[in-house]
């Protein structure tokens, strides 16, 4: 981190929509952004509480005037990048939807952080100057538009802030495995005592770090968890949830708005799990069959994944 920059995570959502001539959706960033003339997806911040589905729909139509419907989850991406003028280096996890047009007209908006809505091919995209994520969403060569840290702080996964009305809130984005060994069993970890859901069994994984990748977190956390080593297969998806008053190990109620990716994550070497980090949310890890899963009490995340 630049010294005496504020440290600050977001989540975002942004939408990968084509036309029928296989031209992309593209905005330009204003005078008033933090990366005026670059072009990005159309997209912005994750609302307290809102799953990011509805985030790219509200926020293609408030940049570009068109209605889209969310599709498949395309990719998560992480950058952290320096904005000196606002001071203040800020981390963002973006979720990258494939998304379908449904109708409306392009609109130019003034005042706004984006001012510009066009339709581009990815021949005429490789000569603006792009968001390094849209640049690596799209497949394009990644020459950045943005200024990097000298070095990522060092910083809770999550912060709960107090508002005005006296309640603590927090948003986290966080990744989980969905880890099978090669007979088809599943890993799983006891949430401790003292944590949100206490007692039940759940997916591998947590909160990513300030400036750190969600599948190189992913693997941090399931060796700490669970002692095991696997390989990120694939993006399964993403699920938002919402605890307007959680009870956890800080005391108080916090209202609390949690985002989960999900990866497929094979491991080709299984061992008997051990929790190697103590005093932290896991109380125990352990290897099911699906006929075992049947009398497990589960997370609502974990049920959640393993319906999808």
């Amino acid at each position: 981190m630049t010294l005496g920059l504020e440290p600050l995570r977001r989540i975002a959502s942004y939408a990968v929509c084509t036309d029928g001539s296989e031209r992309v959706l593209l905005v330009r960033g204003s005078a008033s952004s933090g990366t005026p003339g670059a072009w990005s997806l159309p997209g912005g911040a994750v609302d307290h509480g809102e799953h990011p589905g509805d985030t790219v729909v509200r926020e293609t139509a408030a940049e570009t005037g068109l209605s889209v419907t969310a599709g498949p989850l395309r990719d998560v991406l992480t950058d952290v990048r320096d904005l000196r003028h606002r001071g203040m280096t800020i981390h963002t996890d973006r979720l990258v939807y494939d998304v379908r047009l449904r109708g409306g007209s392009l609109i130019e908006r003034i005042g706004q952080p984006t001012d510009l809505a066009r339709w581009v091919t990815l021949t005429e995209a490789k000569l603006l100057p792009l968001r390094p994520f849209t640049a690596a969403a799209l497949g394009l060569p990644t020459e950045t538009v943005d200024s990097p840290p000298d070095r990522p702080p060092e910083l809770p996964s999550f912060l709960a802030v107090r508002g005005a009305d006296g309640l603590h809130r927090a948003q986290r984005f966080a990744a989980y495995a969905v880890a099978t060994d090669l007979a088809r069993r599943l890993l799983l970890t006891e949430v401790a005592a003292g944590f949100p859901g206490a007692g039940r069994w759940h997916l591998p994984g947590g909160g990513t770090d300030f400036g750190e990748q969600p599948p190189v977190a992913l693997l941090r956390e399931l060796h700490e968890e669970t002692g095991q080593s696997g390989r990120v297969e694939e993006l399964l998806g993403v699920a938002s949830h919402r605890d307007a008053a959680s009870l956890g190990p800080e005391g108080y109620p916090i209202d609390w708005h949690g985002v989960r990716a999900f990866y497929r994550v094979r491991v080709h070497r299984p061992t008997v799990p051990r929790v190697a980090e103590h005093g932290g949310s896991t109380a125990r890890a352990g290897w099911f069959t699906r006929a075992e899963l049947a009398g497990l009490s589960l997370t609502e995340a974990a049920a959640e994944a393993l319906r999808a």
